[in-house]
């Protein structure tokens, strides 16, 4: 479990760099579906630690919430070629 949370914790930001790195928009954007991808799959593995009372992850729920938003608005502002 330990294993998964640190992979998928480090997937986000390796999903926003390569896909900052690519060449066009579209790509950048699929690229930052498959960040918020990880966040859903953080979460879920945190509400599977917390329900095997390996530690509390309420600490960690508004940071990935904040997360997601931000994402979601880089997304929406790309979307919209801002």
């Amino acid at each position: 479990l330990t294993l998964q949370i640190r992979r998928c914790a480090v997937s986000i930001p390796s999903n926003i760099a390569e896909g900052a790195a690519r060449n066009s928009t579209k790509q950048f954007i699929q690229f930052l579906y498959s960040a918020l991808g990880s966040i859903s799959e953080l979460e879920t593995l945190f509400i599977i630690a917390e329900n095997l009372n390996l530690f509390k992850a309420g600490e960690f729920d508004e940071k990935l919430t904040l997360l997601r938003r931000m994402l979601l608005r880089l997304i929406g502002a790309l979307k919209n070629g801002k």
